[in-house]
């Protein structure tokens, strides 16, 4: 089976992507097919499943280990293969600003998105938007930091910032909605092409349907999943039980991708917090979006430098068969 070594840049970034693919065909030997998917934005790199993958690490005298064939996974691999794989790549690259992902070529074009909202498909946190309404700003967008990062339990968090925010009006929330949620660069783009090639898209978040409806309608999506906000006499006063989580992501995911007949491997999912990660480790490929470092850690590639429309590079769609 084929490898996928993809690397996207920012636009008229030619020389920079032409001296990483030099890198890493001088690290394969030469083995890698190359193919613009953008001119000066974004390459494929592909690795024929009869070449050899040279070692990672030289022998302790100093030469090259016996190279060994790629056997990808469902061929016989483990994860260890596909992870040395990208060790090199990671090495190659070094600090250029590039995003990259090293992947089985077949099936990559995945048949389902499913996007988390805040601070991925929009470029804020949506309660933190409500907390400066009311002057707490700066203690709301602590904790949700921190719930961002894996420190502190998702759900526990998401009940104490509600009733921190409790006594909102509706009203604040359009001020909320209409004045400072904007979709990230390439979000609409993203939705919209993979929606013409047949793939369902949903919108799953921590947050609050009050936002992901609206923001689903601009981006696209088919669908959206999220919390919903309680109301007591015209004000907020809570959050309805039982609480969207990370475990209800991983559900949200499990459950369109089966009502569509498809598996986890058919799905690529994108989000940038710890309540994203069981979602993306269940999908086919999960990407870390400007991720905290937890996320990155885990998820099978990043983007930190370039936009959403990475996520279809990633893919092997080219520039030209995008949807804006």
């Amino acid at each position: 089976m084929d490898i996928a070594i993809t690397v996207t840049a920012a636009p008229a970034s030619e020389d920079l992507l032409l001296d990483a693919a030099a890198a890493l065909q001088r690290d394969f030997g030469g083995a890698l097919e190359f193919r613009w998917l953008a001119p000066g934005e974004a390459i494929d790199l592909i690795l024929p499943a009869q070449e050899k993958a040279p070692s990672p690490q030289p022998s302790p005298q100093g030469e090259r280990e016996e190279q060994r064939p790629l056997s990808p996974r469902g061929e016989g691999q483990d994860e260890g293969g596909l992870a040395a794989l990208k060790q090199m790549v990671a090495e190659a690259i070094g600090n250029r600003p590039l995003d990259w992902c090293v992947q089985r070529a077949q099936g990559r074009k995945k048949r389902m998105l499913i996007a988390d909202m805040d601070s991925t498909v929009i470029g804020q946190e949506s309660l933190d938007e409500m907390a400066e309404l009311k002057g707490i700003g700066a203690e709301v967008a602590a904790l949700t930091e921190r719930a961002m990062r894996g420190e502190l339990e998702f759900e526990a968090s998401l009940r104490e910032r509600i009733r921190m925010l409790a006594g909102l009006t509706p009203a604040d929330l359009q001020h909320v909605l209409h004045e400072h949620i904007a979709l990230n660069f390439g979000a609409r783009t993203l939705v919209e092409t993979m929606k013409a090639h047949g793939a369902h898209t949903v919108l799953v978040s921590g947050g609050f349907t009050f936002f992901t409806h609206a923001v689903a309608a601009r981006a696209g999506f088919a669908k959206d999943r999220a919390n919903v906000f309680l109301w007591e006499n015209g004000h907020l006063s809570g959050v309805a039980e039982p609480v969207l989580g990370r475990e209800a992501k991983l559900a949200a995911l499990e459950e369109e991708a089966a009502a569509h007949g498809l598996t986890p491997a058919d799905v690529i999912a994108v989000g940038d917090g710890a309540n994203d990660l069981s979602m993306l480790k269940a999908a086919g490929l999960g990407v870390a979006y400007r991720a905290r470092p937890v996320v990155a850690a885990e998820a099978d590639a990043q983007v930190k430098h370039t936009d959403l429309t990475a996520l279809l590079y990633f893919q092997g769609y080219s520039r030209d068969s995008f949807v804006s």
